[in-house]
C-alpha cells in the first residue's frame, strides 16, 4: 500500500530561501503547495512541472483566500519579508501580514507554522530589522498554533542580499572606511545549511513549538570575513579602517552606492550588523545533525555557483510586481522598430534575453551607465543588479533597472522599468514568426509621462533614442543571425 505523503505549504516561494527549499522537500519526498501573488513568477522553475508541486495564487492579506489555500496542508514555512516592497514602513507590513496569516492558519486547522528568523539578543539596543523579525514570531503564534523558528545571521549562498554586499565591497573598494560595527561578531551560515535544517524539522518532533539558533561552523567578525572573500576572489589585501562616527544610517547609503542593494534593503541590514549575532545555544546540531560548512567554504561555494552561472535564486526575485499601469487615457508616448531577420524565432528569442547584465544592451552602453549612474544618484537600483543569470530569464526576474513582466517563449518579452522616472515606461519585444527560417522582431517602447516633468523628460531624451533604440534593434539582429549560424552542440554519448 503506497503511503501518504503530506503536502507542505510554503509561503514566499518565490523568494531566496522558498525558491531553493521547494526542490529539497521535493527530494525528501513531500507533497509542495505554493502559495504566490504572482503564479507566473514560478513558470521558469524547473520544479514548478513537478506533479507533487502545486501552485496556488494567494494573497495573505485576505485571511478566507488565504486559509482555502491552506487546506488540507499539514505544516507552512513562512518566509515572507516586505523589505523591499514596503521600504520603511516594512515592519508593520510585516507584522500585520504575519497576524493575517496566523488567522488563516487557524481557520485551516494547520498544525503547524516554520519560521526562519533572525539572530540577535533580545533588548532595547536591537535593531530594527531584527526587532521585526521577533514581532512576526509573536504574531505568527498569536492564535495558538504551534511555531518552530530557526534564527540565523549573515546566510552566505550565491545570490544572497548578504553575499552580494560583501563581494561587491571587496570587489570595488581596496581602501574601507567602515563604522565600528566591523568588530561585531557573527556566526554566518551556509544557505545550503540553512535549507538543511530547514527540511529536516519536518521530520523532527522534538523541534515542533520550540526556537533554535542557527550558524555555521565558526564565528568570526565582520573585518574577518571580508579578508577571506578578499582571499577567495584572488584579489590583493583590502585596507580597513573603522571610524565611531560612521554610522550603520550612513553605511547604509554607502552600501546602496557600491553594492546592487537599494537603500530599502541596505539600511535594515546596516543598522543589524551592530548587534552581535552568535548562536547562544547548539541543541539543533544534535537533533538535525549536518555537516556545517565554515565561512571559507561557505564563501568558495557561493563563488562556485556564480561563476558556473548556477545562480538557483537571486535576493532581488522577491517580491510583488505591480499591476499594468493603466495606458489608456492621458499622454501616451512610443517608440516603435522592427526588422525583419533571416533567422528562426527561437534564435531571435535567445538574443532578447541576452539584454542587459554582463552582455549589455547591443549598443551606446555608455549612454546606459550614464542612465545607470543617474538613477542611482537618486536612490534607483541603477545597472547594479544585474541579472541571475547571463542566458536565461523568467517571469518577475529583475533585469538591470528592469523587471521582467511579460514572458513568453519564442514569442514576447516584456519589461517594466523600475528605475526613478516621472512616468511609467515599458520595453516590450515581440517575435513574429514568418517560416521556419525568418521573422520580424518588433520592439516598443511605452512611456507615460507624469506631470510637466514628464513631458519634459521625454523630450529631452528623445534625441538619443535612434542611437539607444535604434542601435538595440540592429544589435540584437546581429546577435539573433550569430546565434542562428552557430553550430549545434554535439550530443553526449
Amino acid at each position: 500500500m503506497a503511503v501518504h505523503q503530506p503536502t507542505i505549504a510554503i509561503i514566499g516561494a518565490t523568494g531566496y530561501i522558498g525558491g531553493r527549499l521547494v526542490p529539497r522537500l521535493l527530494e525528501a519526498g513531500y507533497n509542495v503547495r505554493c502559495l504566490v501573488r504572482s503564479p507566473e513568477k514560478l513558470e521558469n522553475r524547473e520544479w514548478a512541472a513537478d506533479p507533487k508541486v502545486e501552485i496556488r495564487q494567494s494573497n495573505l492579506e485576505d485571511a478566507d483566500l488565504a486559509a482555502s489555500a491552506l487546506e488540507s496542508c499539514q505544516s507552512a514555512f513562512y518566509l515572507v519579508h516586505s523589505m523591499t516592497a514596503a521600504g520603511a514602513s516594512y515592519a508593520a507590513q510585516d507584522r500585520r501580514l504575519a497576524s493575517e496569516f496566523a488567522a488563516a492558519a487557524s481557520k485551516a486547522g494547520l498544525a503547524r507554522i516554520i519560521y526562519l528568523g533572525g539572530l540577535g539578543e533580545t533588548g532595547p539596543d536591537l535593531s530594527e530589522h531584527l526587532a521585526s523579525r521577533r514581532e512576526v514570531e509573536t504574531a505568527l503564534r498569536s492564535t495558538g498554533i504551534p511555531v518552530t523558528v530557526l534564527r540565523a545571521a549573515m546566510i552566505i549562498g550565491s545570490g544572497s542580499a548578504s553575499f552580494e554586499i560583501l563581494r561587491y565591497l571587496v570587489e570595488r573598494l581596496p581602501i574601507m572606511i567602515t563604522p565600528k560595527w566591523v568588530s561585531s561578531p557573527s556566526q554566518p551560515i551556509a544557505v545550503r545549511n540553512v535549507i538543511g535544517y530547514l527540511v529536516g524539522v519536518l521530520s523532527t518532533p522534538e523541534t515542533i513549538g520550540e526556537v533554535f539558533d542557527i550558524g555555521g561552523s565558526e564565528v568570526l567578525c565582520y573585518r574577518d570575513i571580508m579578508r577571506i572573500m578578499t582571499e577567495e576572489l584572488g584579489l590583493r589585501r583590502r585596507w580597513i579602517i573603522p571610524i565611531p562616527i560612521l554610522t550603520p544610517r550612513l553605511s547604509s547609503y554607502w552600501i546602496q552606492f557600491i553594492t546592487p542593494l537599494s537603500h530599502n534593503i541596505a539600511k535594515p541590514l546596516a543598522e543589524g550588523l551592530k548587534n552581535p549575532v552568535v548562536c547562544r545555544e547548539d541543541r539543533i546540531t544534535k537533533l538535525i545533525p549536518q555537516q556545517l560548512f565554515s565561512v571559507r567554504e561557505s564563501i568558495r561555494a557561493a563563488l562556485t555557483k556564480v561563476a558556473s552561472h548556477q545562480v538557483e535564486t537571486n535576493w532581488s526575485m522577491a517580491g510583488p510586481i505591480p499591476g499594468d499601469p493603466d495606458w489608456a487615457g492621458g499622454a501616451l508616448f512610443r517608440d516603435i522598430r522592427q526588422t525583419t531577420i533571416n533567422a528562426p524565432a527561437s534564435a531571435v528569442f535567445k538574443a532578447v534575453c541576452r539584454l542587459g547584465g554582463g552582455h549589455g544592451w547591443y549598443a551606446a552602453d555608455w549612454l546606459w551607465i550614464i542612465r545607470g549612474g543617474m538613477d542611482l544618484a537618486v536612490g534607483g537600483p541603477g545597472l547594479r543588479r544585474g541579472r541571475r543569470d547571463p542566458e536565461a530569464l523568467g517571469y518577475g526576474e529583475a533585469l538591470d533597472f528592469w523587471r521582467v513582466v511579460g514572458f513568453d517563449r519564442n514569442q514576447r518579452l516584456a519589461l517594466r522599468a523600475e528605475m526613478k522616472l516621472p512616468g511609467e515606461a515599458m520595453l516590450e519585444f515581440r517575435i513574429e514568426s514568418l517560416n521556419e527560417t525568418q521573422c520580424t522582431l518588433h520592439q516598443i517602447a511605452l512611456f507615460k509621462p507624469r506631470g510637466l516633468f514628464g513631458l519634459i523628460y521625454w523630450y529631452l531624451v528623445m534625441p538619443f533614442h535612434a542611437i539607444v533604440f535604434g542601435g538595440m534593434l540592429g544589435g540584437l539582429a546581429s546577435e539573433a543571425l550569430r546565434i542562428s549560424a552557430a553550430p549545434l552542440p554535439a550530443p553526449i554519448r
